[in-house]
């Protein structure tokens, strides 16, 4: 489902873009899409929050170290940026900046479940992320685009106005109908197995979306080919870091496991979803993070890392279907 949701997502776009007669709507497709995709990232999280309790809201080991993973590569690669003049070179290093982050799609927790991960971890590191990015996003902006006019707090209040009420709202609504009409959370949770086709609706708008930057972005094919590379490395090495981070985190407490026939069944749920968590981006918020703040043809590496992170989740899927 999910290569054909990118596929279905991009000759969608180039239809309308690219015929005549069709071209008029564009602007109205381009608006669906992205408003589209925002209630779809409510819907899933809503669905997420009322099968997780405010209990089940935890801090792990693996957190911790995920956290400090985003946060150092970020800042270390806005003090390179900020030194670095404008051209290919700079264009790259912003886009591996966004690329790790970026926080945790919304997504991640219908993968994850599937998958066969542990869903409250995620959502616990989806509301982490999001705080942390919100935070520190605005304190290393100036840094690297000195010429932004905006103070921190305004720029603080801009982003979380794009992060805090499709995460909020979902958690707020799903929560209240869990402590008071058990009977309708009863019917939701029966129906948030349908969560992962919801998603494929939102990958759909997020390919048309990602599928736009990169046709309006003018660029040549070596800087597409600079960031087709910086994208796929940065989805290669969270994906594998992630799965990494949880069994290490796992070694430090227990004695280390030779086979993998020899793991504990919740040691490879727990790598499965720290390796999501780490890995599956929300690339809608990269995309326009990229166009509002940085070198716009950044943005370009969100659509590009939206179609890595969703052919390795499909070929997970895949393996676990043949299992």
């Amino acid at each position: 489902m999910l290569p054909v949701a990118i596929v279905l997502g991009i000759s969608s776009y180039l239809l309308y873009h690219f015929t005549s007669f069709l071209r008029p709507v564009g602007p109205f497709c381009h608006s669906f899409a992205s408003s589209g995709q925002r209630w779809v990232i409510a819907l899933l999280l809503f669905f997420q929050f009322v099968k997780v309790s405010p209990h089940d809201i935890k801090f792990c080991r693996w957190h911790l170290r995920a956290l400090v993973f985003q946060v150092c590569c970020f800042l270390v690669l806005a003090l390179v940026t900020a030194f670095t003049g404008p051209g290919a070179g700079r264009i790259v290093l912003e886009c591996a900046m966004l690329c790790l982050i970026c926080p945790t799609a919304s997504a991640a927790g219908v993968v994850t479940e599937k998958l066969g991960g542990k869903l409250n971890e995620t959502v616990s590191y989806v509301v982490m992320i999001n705080v942390v990015a919100t935070l520190l996003i605005p304190l290393v902006i100036p840094m690297v685009r000195p010429s932004a006019t905006l103070g921190f707090w305004a720029y603080v209040g801009h982003i979380a106005l794009k992060v805090f009420p499709v995460l909020l709202l979902p958690c707020g609504c799903a929560w209240l109908i869990r402590y008071t009409t058990h009977k309708l959370q009863r019917v939701l949770m029966r129906l948030s197995r349908y969560s992962f086709y919801i998603w494929g609706v939102g990958l759909t708008l997020a390919m048309v979306l990602s599928t736009r930057a990169l046709v309006l972005s003018g660029l040549g094919i070596g800087p597409v080919a600079c960031i087709v590379a910086v994208s796929i490395l940065c989805c290669f090495v969270q994906f594998a870091l992630g799965r990494k981070i949880s069994r290490q985190a796992r070694n430090d407490n227990t004695s280390v496991i030779s086979t993998k026939a020899e793991r504990p069944r919740g040691e490879i749920s727990s790598q499965i979803t720290s390796g999501q968590a780490l890995g599956q981006k929300n690339t809608g918020f990269l995309i326009w993070l990229g166009y509002t703040y940085m070198t716009p043809v950044t943005s370009v590496a969100g659509g590009l890392y939206a179609i890595w992170q969703n052919l390795f989740n499909s070929w997970e899927l895949y393996r676990k279907g043949r299992k």
